[in-house]
């Protein structure tokens, strides 16, 4: 995989797993129904897919480094990356009652992560990366969490 590509495809499939997991928990946490979750999820797989693609786009060009082929293919990569993991969501969602696919997704994420992070960490840091970034995933996880339950406390009154 070119190093454009390589970009594009780890920062969308960690944005993906990120936001999504983040986007589950806090409404599921809030008490949104599956509809509300799973209108969440898609519109993170196709307009966040697109804001997240637009800012690699501005951010490869602000390097003034890279050829337009290069800039492209990481807005593409990143975008395609980000639409695909954010729809491998919708599985759970669909299929299982709401905290089976609330835990489900949570599982799903991490592994997504791990995998990852296995791949494109460094020889001899990849467990730290891993690690790290699980550590960071789990944060999402809890802040989303604390997020939904402030929602569900003001508003479900």
């Amino acid at each position: 995989m070119d190093h454009s590509s390589k970009i594009g495809f780890s920062f969308g499939t960690t944005s993906g797993i990120i936001t999504t997991l983040g986007l589950i928990v806090g409404l599921s946490a809030s008490d949104a129904s599956k509809a509300v979750v799973i209108g969440g999820v898609l519109t993170i797989a196709f307009a966040d897919a697109f804001s997240d693609a637009l800012g690699i786009h501005v951010s490869e060009e602000s390097e003034a480094t890279h050829s337009e082929k290069e800039i492209w293919t990481s807005t593409l990569s990143t975008y395609v990356a980000k639409l695909l993991i954010a729809l491998t969501f919708l599985v759970p969602l669909i299929l299982l009652s709401s905290t089976a696919a609330l835990i489900a997704s949570i599982v799903w994420g991490m592994l997504l992560l791990a995998i990852l992070n296995y791949f494109i960490a460094p020889k001899g840091k990849k467990w730290q990366a891993i690690s790290e970034h699980l550590l960071i995933g789990l944060v999402v996880i809890v802040i989303g969490f604390i997020i939904g339950q402030y929602i569900r406390g003001v508003f479900q009154k």
